[in-house]
């Protein structure tokens, strides 16, 4: 679906962001990519939906250049993102309003932009919020606005770039949930993240380090790798715990990882058999 091939994109100053990057993703795949700041990850996340242009190689959605105006709409149909900060994406007085902004440019009939606003309200669980202004929600909620903003437009790909950084934990873990059930619905999912505990459960992991992919696999096989750390990153708490466990001749499913709940059964039946 998505195609990446020998990018290259520099910041304004000259720094380059990003580094003969050539990736693909597929149709219904969950890639997580984590960096630090400064890795490149926010402008690849741009480079995949068109507002930013590769200086040399190509980024092709569907077989659309994004680097040929005319491929543009067609491509924000398939690609849509959410940023960081949901307040940079209101632009409606009402969270209804601001839902049917999208449909609206998409140039959709009334009758039509109304099924995709009351659709992405019951999909965020915002039915109750719709008169309300987006600014005066929390910033879980206004999150979901945001998410539902974009789910309005039909995208068959969503990009989440740091979608939770501002989030405390249970809104994050609610977002990330949503964001897990479009996945279980058929959306292909490009997550960043700083948080590798957030990509358990992703099909790829995809490690950015100075505009270069540093480390490309599942996520079992990326959080044992030993170079993770090297580049400064921490294991998510169970799975450091696990590699402990393993060491000492206690062996803990990969699956049993991903939450403490389920960590915690492991341990039970592993006592109780002994």
């Amino acid at each position: 679906m998505i195609r990446l091939e020998k990018v290259r994109y520099n910041y304004p100053d000259g720094t380059p962001a990003l580094k003969n990057i050539t990736l693909a993703i597929k149709k219904g795949e969950f890639i997580g990519i984590i960096g630090k700041n400064g890795s490149g990850k926010s402008t690849l996340a741009l480079l995949l939906n068109g507002l930013l242009k590769p200086q040399q190689g190509r980024v092709m959605i569907r077989g659309m250049d994004t680097r040929d105006p005319s491929k543009l709409p067609g491509i924000r149909k398939l690609i849509g993102i959410v940023f960081q900060n949901p307040e940079t994406q209101f632009v409606g007085r009402t969270v209804e309003e601001d839902l049917a902004f999208g449909p609206e440019n998409l140039c959709l009939p009334p009758v039509e932009i109304r099924k995709c606003v009351d659709v992405a309200l019951a999909e965020t669980g915002l039915e109750n919020y719709r008169h309300r202004s987006p600014k005066n929600l929390s910033g879980g909620q206004g999150q979901c606005v945001a998410l539902a903003g974009i789910l309005a437009m039909r995208p068959e790909c969503l990009i989440f770039d740091e979608v939770t950084s501002m989030l405390d934990p249970d809104s994050g873990t609610a977002i990330l949930e949503s964001i897990k059930k479009l996945h279980r619905k058929g959306k292909t999912i490009v997550y960043i993240t700083h948080n590798l505990e957030e990509l358990h459960d992703a099909d790829r992991i995809i490690v950015m380090e100075k505009g270069r992919i540093m480390l490309e696999g599942n996520p079992e096989s990326v959080f044992s790798d030993s170079s993770l750390q090297t580049l400064g990153f921490s294991l998510p708490s169970l799975i450091e715990l696990a590699e402990h466990l393993k060491t000492n001749g206690v062996a803990i499913p990969w699956e049993k990882t991903s939450s403490p709940h389920s960590f915690a059964e492991e341990i039970c039946r592993l006592f109780l058999k002994t």
